[in-house]
């Protein structure tokens, strides 16, 4: 396991934007050993899929709630994944969290929760109208 570290979460209102970043500990495996995701739960949810990006950092998938709206992306230089979210909407409103997932094939995304290895303590966004 990886430890992850979340921040960048906070309070916003409908129509702005945020960037989450999640930070991964040194670890015997490099950065790129790992495909890497965001989930969110809001209160009296189940865990959801948000984003995802390969290994290979070529390939990202979104749950259809957020596409056109948030961007995954990752620094393997930083050991750091990001969540760039734009235009949110109140149904944003989630904890959200980072997941890894050791050898992953190399240009797969990832998108399942039982499928992750390693998980942060998620960060907190608040999303008003």
């Amino acid at each position: 396991q990886v430890q992850l570290v979340e921040s960048g979460g906070g309070l916003a209102q409908a129509g702005d934007s945020l960037r989450l970043s999640c930070a991964a500990s040194e670890h015997t495996y490099t950065f790129t050993s790992f495909a890497m995701g965001w989930f969110r739960q809001a209160p009296g949810k189940e865990r959801e899929f948000v984003a995802a990006i390969s290994r290979s950092s070529t390939r990202t998938s979104y749950a259809d709630s957020v596409k056109g709206r948030f961007t995954i992306s990752r620094d393997n230089a930083q050991n750091t994944v990001y969540l760039q979210m734009n235009n949110l909407k109140p149904e944003d409103t989630a904890v959200y969290y980072c997941a890894a997932k050791a050898f992953a094939p190399f240009y797969n995304t990832i998108d399942r929760v039982h499928e992750f290895d390693s998980w942060g303590q998620g960060t907190q966004v608040t999303v008003s109208t």
